[in-house]
């Protein structure tokens, strides 16, 4: 049985959304202590499925993921860089495109 909610963890952070058998399953948004760095996505039984997850400096990931790393497409956001393509087990994978916003720099 699906159902929803809000679970306060002991460090601070938060889950807010739905569950199923005690863990974040369907739509929902996870913050980190103190609010900093935030997930909000789909969830499958406790893992982050596809959403965006938001770090305190700024920097993103919108994509895929698989038992909590980044894997399949996915696109970073990091500073003046952006990376989208593969990932495999949380590492950037053989193809993909990584381009600075600046400078117009590309590397496929």
């Amino acid at each position: 049985m699906s159902s929803g909610g809000r679970f306060n963890f002991d460090d601070g952070g938060s889950y807010c959304g739905g569950w199923e058998d005690g863990k974040a399953h369907g739509h929902g948004v996870c913050t980190g202590p103190k609010g900093q760095g935030e997930y909000t996505g789909s969830w499958s039984h406790g893992f982050e499925v596809l959403g965006v997850y938001t770090w305190p400096s700024g920097n993103t990931y919108q994509g895929t993921w698989a038992q909590g790393k980044r894997h399949g497409v996915g696109l970073e956001s990091k500073g003046k860089w952006l990376y989208k393509g593969e990932w495999t087990h949380g590492f950037k994978g053989r193809y993909g495109v990584r381009e600075c916003t600046g400078n117009g720099a590309k590397y496929e």
